[in-house]
């Protein structure tokens, strides 16, 4: 078997067996193919590889590429996974990395914005505006329901409940949740389904809520760069990415006294760990509330 037919094998497991989205396949493969790049430089082969190999093109990242310790790890998890599938599909292969530990990662908190920010960044998007308006719809689904952006661009027309105030989201893994829509997000939403989408199809047809100017679907890229062009109308000056619309929501959530299941729930985490973050992150608010104001804070 050649390398590049076990790979595609791979890729083929992660899509049908373990149901992962296509930006989670892309990020497996990706590092696969850093990995296997490195040893056809060194006239080596992935399905040949060793131990030293491995540890070898960890330290080349660590040191030549100056990659962080979360990054590594995400490499190394993404090598293991290949070769726990083929050397379980071939007794002739072995996995090199079964002696080899992940490197410690830090947890690190997710950024988010405080209310007044949200508001901020919100009235900085026109609603007269046919496009605006559309962006604007997105990013109130992305802070007001929870949303990643790859569930957000992938909504269809027909997924939103205007009846009963519930959007039908498909998570990572094609896993299917209701997320309850705001007041807010539903007056947007009806308001650009009624002036902003129907002159960007023109007489083109999408099964897409969202669409781009070529009338397709939108795609990650073009919603990240969007954001961060509105961001520059204001004076907010943290690194925000869809991706904090969605850590402000749930933050707020927590800080409003929600409980911790209701927000895996909302979110569509599927380990409940991955959630208490969140808590962390209200707890530290108290601690920077206390240290201001009392007296001996």
């Amino acid at each position: 078997m050649k390398e590049v037919q076990a790979i595609n094998r791979f890729k083929r497991f992660l899509q049908v067996e373990k149901g992962l989205s296509e930006n989670s396949i892309y990020s497996y493969t990706y590092d696969l193919k850093k990995f296997s790049d490195f040893l056809s430089s060194n006239n080596k082969d992935i399905l040949s590889a060793t131990q030293e190999d491995v540890q070898q093109f960890l330290n080349f990242e660590k040191t030549k590429k100056k990659n962080s310790t979360r990054t590594l790890a995400r490499s190394l998890a993404a090598i293991r996974q290949f070769y726990n599938f083929i050397s379980d599909k071939f007794d002739e292969i072995d996995n090199p990395t079964t002696k080899i530990e992940s490197p410690h990662v830090e947890k690190t908190l997710p950024d988010f914005l405080n209310i007044q920010e949200v508001n901020t960044l919100f009235s900085s998007i026109s609603e007269n505006d046919v496009y605006e308006l559309r962006d604007k719809t997105i990013f109130e689904l992305l802070y007001s329901c929870g949303l990643r952006i790859s569930e957000a661009i992938e909504i269809l027309h027909d997924h939103v409940d205007f009846e009963n105030s519930l959007i039908r989201v498909i998570g990572k893994g094609s896993k299917e949740r209701l997320a309850p829509i705001g007041d807010e997000a539903k007056r947007l939403l009806k308001k650009y389904l009624q002036e902003s989408r129907p002159d960007i199809c023109g007489k083109r047809e999408s099964e897409y809520l969202f669409i781009s100017k070529k009338g397709s679907k939108l795609n990650r890229k073009s919603v990240w760069r969007l954001l961060k062009n509105y961001v520059t109308r204001t004076k907010i000056k943290k690194n925000i990415t869809p991706h904090t619309l969605r850590h402000s929501f749930a933050t707020h959530l927590i800080e409003n006294g929600a409980d911790l299941r209701s927000v895996q729930e909302l979110l569509g985490h599927m380990d409940i760990s991955t959630t208490q973050v969140y808590t962390h992150l209200a707890k530290r608010k108290l601690q920077d509330i206390h240290k201001k104001h009392h007296p001996k804070g």
